[in-house]
């Protein structure tokens, strides 16, 4: 689903701060963990670059880490922040709370398992980008009908590439390329085939998308 919406003039998308476990390199999913100072200095810094931009509503996901960080970045807008459930992260299951390392020695088919079709790999017990993607078609469509024009949207990494899938049309081999930093916010003008990295990190970082 590519969001086609009149009313939207531009979504911002923003991951939250670095988390204890980001840290740690342990897979959170829909279990949660505190921001680390870094991550509160990166959702500061998130909000003054947003301060600069007409941003006129905050969603955020359900879970603790992006409530937290929008909350940071809508105090400084001096906005609430509305609670959008289906921006929650890719359900992880049972490799929730788990390194690497310890994924491959507690469940060493998922790496080969996944990298057979990524989109569609679900995690034991868990969700797969093809279930998120469904629900980021959700929340757009919820936000759209709040009438916020200029919306900002605080959420993670995984279902994150799935809110840019929808806005900005991305094929799913595109999407599953895209990263998001903890301190950087995607801006995807609504109806064009271009999407803003702020702050870019060179020229190419702003671009006609493929």
């Amino acid at each position: 689903m590519t969001v086609s919406a009149t009313g939207l003039e531009y979504v911002c998308l923003a991951r939250h701060g670095q988390t204890e476990w980001n840290q740690q390199g342990r897979r959170q999913g829909h279990l949660d963990s505190p921001l680390t100072p870094s991550g509160v200095l990166q959702a500061e810094r998130n909000a003054d670059l947003l301060a600069s931009l007409p941003v006129d509503a905050v969603f955020s996901s359900p879970l603790g880490r992006a409530r937290a960080t929008a909350g940071i970045i809508a105090a400084r807008l001096g906005l609430p922040v509305e609670v959008v459930e289906e921006l929650r992260e890719v359900h992880h299951g049972r490799i929730a709370g788990l390194t690497d390392a310890e994924i491959a020695r507690d469940f060493p088919q998922v790496a080969a398992d996944r990298a057979r079709d990524k989109y569609r790999y679900r995690f034991p017990e868990g969700e797969s980008y093809a279930d998120a993607d469904r629900r980021a078609g959700e929340a757009l469509r919820r936000i759209e009908a709040t009438g916020a024009r200029r919306p900002l949207v605080v959420s993670h990494e995984m279902v994150g590439r799935m809110l840019l899938r929808n806005l900005a049309g991305l094929d799913v081999r595109t999407a599953l390329a895209c990263g998001h930093p903890h301190d950087v916010v995607y801006r995807v003008r609504i109806g064009e085939a271009r999407y803003e990295r702020l702050p870019a990190e060179d020229s190419t970082t702003t671009g006609e998308l493929p």
